[in-house]
């Protein structure tokens, strides 16, 4: 984190939820004080008025794919930078008050997404139970905790924070399933670069250029940049107008990388430059390394020949 390592963090609430968990795995948010928000823009509106040093707010989730909240609100007002990801796997647990079997359960809580992403075990382990949609996989922890319902869906730490039983563990359909979070700050210089990182971008293209869009993937294709996420989000100014948000694999800092920014700036109607931060990383293998650039587009080659051009502009 740029600067001052941040001491105040808000997060998407209530308490209890995978947002706070992965809260708690950024290293300077355990000594810090951690603020659930209402509100994916409630959170970012705390940062930008000084009221927190940072937000953590989901960006995608493997399954049911982009929060589109997010991007909305990165896309808008003033801006902010992600200075970190965390990658968060989804773990659904179903607790309740006190551990008794499942076929008395009759009414479960549990978040809209939650219930979707645990269909297959509802239906085969608790077929002839009514699922009551909730606000948050915290609000359904603390529904069951007072009783209201004979149990929750939840996460882990909803689980433990209402001290309730877990009666079954990992019961979502699609045991890999992951959450993306987005660390969020004032703007500043990013992190350093580490030889691993993702640049994040809000792309606005002229709509009144034949191949806008083409354009835009050509300016990082023809410099071997690496285009991991692409999605599309309406403007809100007519129907059909567009703003893209790009992931790509590289560092403002690095030479090919900082060559695109150009060309995108030079090419598109507007570039928000959304932060570059380390990518997160399971494990150290072979498998989990960046892929590296095509021969002739790596850093040294674009400072080989940067220098190369100023040795012919000088005369050397």
């Amino acid at each position: 984190m740029p600067g001052t390592p941040p001491t105040r963090f808000v997060y998407l609430g209530p308490e209890g939820t995978f947002a706070e968990q992965a809260l708690r795995t950024v290293p300077a948010a355990e000594h810090g004080t951690r603020t659930p928000a209402r509100s994916v823009p409630e959170a970012l509106e705390n940062v930008r008025s000084g009221d927190a040093d940072a937000a953590l707010v989901p960006l995608e989730n493997s399954i049911g794919g982009v929060v589109g909240v997010t991007l909305d609100e990165l896309a808008e007002g003033e801006p902010l930078l992600i200075t970190r990801e965390v990658v968060l796997p989804v773990d659904f647990v179903l607790a309740a008050r006190t551990a008794t079997p499942l076929t008395s359960v009759r009414a479960v809580a549990a978040h809209p997404q939650a219930s979707t992403q645990c269909r297959r075990w509802l239906r085969t382990y608790l077929p002839d139970a009514v699922v009551v949609d909730v606000l948050s996989n915290g609000a359904a922890a603390a529904g069951a905790a007072t009783g209201e319902y004979d149990a929750a869906i939840c996460a882990p730490i909803g689980a433990a924070r209402h001290r309730l039983a877990v009666m079954a563990d990992k019961i979502a359909d699609h045991p890999d399933a992951v959450t993306r979070f987005a660390l969020v700050s004032r703007p500043g210089p990013p992190p350093p670069a580490t030889g691993d990182d993702l640049t994040s971008l809000a792309v606005y293209i002229a709509h009144d250029r034949v191949g806008a869009l083409l354009s835009v993937l050509m300016e990082l294709a023809v410099r071997g940049v690496n285009l991991t996420r692409i999605e599309s989000r309406p403007t809100g100014e007519a129907l059909g107008r567009y703003v893209f948000f790009l992931d790509c694999a590289g560092h403002v800092a690095d030479a090919r990388l900082g060559e695109a920014l150009q060309g995108l700036r030079r090419v598109c109607a507007d570039v928000r430059f959304l932060g570059s931060y380390p990518r997160h990383r399971w494990t150290a293998t072979d498998e989990d390394r960046p892929v590296p650039a095509p021969a002739g587009l790596s850093d040294a080659d674009y400072t080989d020949a940067a220098a190369w051009l100023a040795r012919l502009r000088t005369g050397e």
